[in-house]
């Protein structure tokens, strides 16, 4: 079976090869084949983590095992694609996001292929946890950072379309793994879903490497969002970057550090510090529904097709949300404020949580997948976006690989947790508590800091201007400061 997987991967990487020699003329920015490359490639890469919960309960039947210990499954490979994320970025930088698409679409076929012969749970979390888990890991964060490089004025809706692959994915795949569980048994299905993400390998073939404006400006000014003209702050290390420029000029080692400083000096920026605690809270509540959502509606009386069709309706809204919500964010009057309908989005996410054990019957479950389809697409499209505009798209690959790094430890543990409390209280009700909880606490948190900032740049800049009218107070958003076009001439003119 291998042999043949190889085979057919060498005869289609040969005419993708050919493929290639014809498109390199072709046009570099804005490359709408390049985004349709990604949305594919993400929705192979998503549709194998979310269609794994389809497997929970045959892997459970199967191996006699409880909620926590079948839980490690799921949490494993979650863990391990965030866990692993800065390895992805870091090969995509150092080598091509080509390249490490390319490995990671193998490791990960590899993997579903080898967990179809698995014996035991112990032998799924090794082959499907972690070894599947690092080929998703290699694929997602590169491909991400590609369509933050490829597109400048309607950022926020290039990454909604493109990460819509996730929820066409996912209402693919559900009904598909479904029937195919049913006529071949779960052995089967990894079997085919595991040739399937070998496309993967195609699309990274797909991917091509363009150079960016800042990389072409030796030393230039701090990066800008050439969408809004926002200049973003980055920590000062001229001082060291003079030092090491003197002592080391010769010490390649040395050149490799400053290099790997320079790409990582955002992790300064108190901006990105708190949007990373907004993300521990945010990991550790947003994919137990995903887990306990299926068996949930089992448990409540909902057939087996009835369950899988919950989660083709998440999916299907969940393209809807990445899409409609993209486009919404990019529009002039609330660009400045993508950060407020992240937060938004999120906390909508926890309160369709916190209802969730009201809802016992399909008829009642199915405004729960729209609603918190809906909201899950529109923060997973946000969050490339809230990032790229606080450490410009140079930093975009390493910025993401941090981003998912901190997924990786609340994606470990929150699923055996919440399989513990089933285990526990017999049912539902913590779990979905405790993902409900979480996802609000993830808002507040930016909700409050962002508060608590602009009530102290607000009197700051009374303070300094008492004889301004405060209309004429340039338009900041929470996580910019104002270049000088922003600000009004008028301002300008007083303060001088």
């Amino acid at each position: 079976m291998l042999s043949e997987l190889s085979a057919k991967l060498r005869a289609e990487s040969e005419r993708v090869e050919e493929l290639l020699d014809r498109m390199e003329e072709s046009e570099r920015m804005g490359d709408e084949e390049t985004l349709e490359e990604v949305l594919i490639e993400l929705g192979e890469c998503e549709e194998g983590e979310q269609c794994i919960s389809i497997f929970f309960v045959e892997f459970q039947m199967h191996f006699g095992a409880d909620y926590s210990g079948t839980a490690w499954i799921h949490s494993l490979v979650d863990c391990t694609t965030m866990l692993c994320a800065p390895l992805g970025s870091f090969i995509g930088n150092r080598l091509s996001c080509r390249i490490a698409v390319i490995l990671g679409g193998f490791l990960s076929s590899i993997g579903l292929v080898l967990s179809s012969f698995a014996t035991s749970l112990e032998y799924l979390y090794l082959t499907l946890g972690v070894l599947t888990g690092i080929g998703f890991a290699l694929c997602y964060t590169p491909a991400i950072a590609m369509v933050g490089s490829y597109f400048c004025e309607r950022k926020a809706l290039a990454y909604g379309i493109a990460m819509s692959g996730s929820g066409i994915g996912t209402f693919i795949l559900a009904p598909a793994v479904q029937i195919l569980i049913e006529h071949y048994s779960w052995r089967g299905a990894l079997l085919i879903l595991g040739g399937v993400v070998a496309n993967l390998c195609v699309c990274g073939a797909l991917l091509r490497p363009i150079t960016l404006k800042e990389e072409e400006e030796a030393h230039g000014p701090d990066p800008l969002d050439t969408e809004c003209g926002y200049g973003v702050k980055a920590p000062v290390v001229s001082m060291l970057e003079e030092s090491l420029a003197i002592n080391n000029n010769n010490n390649s080692h040395a050149c490799f550090c400053f290099q790997s400083m320079q790409e990582y000096c955002f992790l300064l920026m108190p901006d990105f510090l708190m949007l990373a605690v907004s993300f521990l809270f945010l990991a550790s509540g947003c994919s137990l529904p995903f887990v306990y959502l299926v068996p949930y509606a089992l448990d409540m009386g909902v057939s087996h097709h009835q369950a899988t069709f919950l989660m083709s309706i998440l999916g299907v809204i969940d393209i809807v949300g990445n899409i409609t919500f993209g486009w919404l964010v990019d529009r002039r009057c609330l660009k400045k404020y993508r950060n407020v309908c992240y937060m938004i989005a999120v906390g909508m996410e926890g309160v369709c949580c916190l209802f969730i054990p009201l809802l016992r019957t399909f008829a009642l479950l199915v405004p729960f997948s729209v609603f918190y389809g809906y909201f899950d697409g529109a923060y997973v499209a946000l969050i490339p976006v809230v990032t790229s505009d606080i450490v410009g798209t140079h930093n975009l690959s390493s910025a993401l690989g941090i981003v998912y790094f901190l997924h990786a430890i609340p994606y470990l543990l929150s699923p055996p947790i919440g399989g513990w409390l089933v285990d526990t209280t017999g049912t539902y009700t913590a779990t979905f508590f405790l993902s409900g909880f979480a996802l609000i606490s993830s808002s507040l948190v930016i909700s409050t800091v962002t508060g608590i900032r602009h009530c102290r740049r607000t009197q700051k800049y009374r303070n300094k201007n008492k004889n301004t009218d405060p209309k004429q107070e340039p338009c900041r958003s929470d996580f910019y400061t104002a270049s000088s076009k922003d600000v009004n001439p008028l301002v300008n003119t007083a303060n001088s």
